[in-house]
């Protein structure tokens, strides 16, 4: 059974429809990352499974079920960075959050040990780093254990250290059999954590299934093979001669070769040869999750 279903969600807005007949599934156990940039209806979405907005139309169903509160309270949520009180210690602003929740004082310790802040326990909210806060706020939302989390850009304004914090962190807890939904824009990071993904644009879902699955091109059935030489113009010249070879972009020097399967580097670098073209650079480069993104989203398609 999946922890949460989406089914048909809209939400207008006087003036925008934020989301457009939305539907989707998250399994049990999966780090589910909802991705889009500012605007999509990201944080519009997460607000309705949560039940701080309401749907135009459509519904979603916790472990099969309608949303209500009971079902909510199995689900923690990080929306916004909780209003934490900057001169008081880590532990008494988790105090505070665990008498607002109704949990007991005695799992503070657990979730402090879980985001490695235990140590600083005693230290006033003002002396952590960003990185630090963002884990104190992932604490609270682990008070009571909830088998779900949600979080809205869990590494949003975090220097690079602070995101490798969380990542190592989302997958700490997914490995303790945690459920995770996480909406983000910065797609490099949600490939490394997430083992699902769902695409929004303007507030329509463009795909949705693992990341492997959303990787795939089935429909051009294509691959990037990397080149470069001394005399890039006259490269690019030559490839776009090549049967088989569907765009060519270029970059810092580099050109990206998008091309059917059946094309091998080897017949590349041969091909060259034969014009008295050298190649500097040839590698076949995965797609990652960027590169989809765009390609999903219509959004700078590269072109020969």
């Amino acid at each position: 059974m999946a922890v949460l279903t989406v089914q048909n969600i809209t939400k207008k807005f006087p003036r925008v429809k934020a989301l457009d007949n939305v539907s989707f599934e998250v399994p049990q156990g999966s780090v589910f990352g909802i991705l889009g940039p500012n605007g999509s209806g990201k944080t519009t979405l997460l607000g309705i499974i949560m039940d701080v907005l309401k749907a135009s139309e459509g519904q979603y169903l916790w472990n099969g079920e309608a949303g209500n509160a009971q079902q909510r309270r199995k689900v923690g949520t990080l929306l916004e960075t909780p209003n934490f009180y900057h001169y008081l210690s880590a532990e008494k602003n988790l105090e505070i959050a665990a008498a607002i929740k109704g949990y007991p004082k005695d799992d503070i310790e657990r979730v402090l040990k879980i985001v490695n802040l235990y140590e600083r326990k005693d230290s006033s909210f003002s002396t952590f780093s960003l990185g630090m806060k963002q884990r104190l706020a992932i604490a609270s939302t682990l008070l009571g254990n909830p088998s779900t989390l949600v979080f809205d850009e869990p590494t949003n304004g975090l220097d690079p250290a602070g995101i490798a914090e969380i990542r190592r962190l989302i997958k700490n807890l997914s490995e303790q059999g945690k459920t995770i939904i996480m909406a983000s824009h910065i797609l490099d990071e949600v490939e490394k954590v997430c083992s699902h993904v769902a695409i929004l644009q303007k507030g329509v879902l463009k795909t949705s299934g693992t990341v492997s699955e959303v990787l795939a091109n089935n429909e051009e059935d294509e691959q990037i093979i990397e080149i470069s030489a001394a005399n890039l113009d006259q490269l690019r010249e030559l490839v776009t001669t090549f049967p088989g070879v569907n765009k060519i972009s270029g970059n810092n020097g580099v050109l990206q070769i998008y091309c059917k399967n059946e094309i091998t580097p080897e017949s590349i670098n041969r091909q060259c040869y034969s014009q008295n073209i050298i190649l500097s650079h040839l590698s076949v480069r995965r797609k990652n999750l960027e590169t989809r993104f765009l390609e999903i989203t219509d959004e700078n398609k590269p072109v020969l």
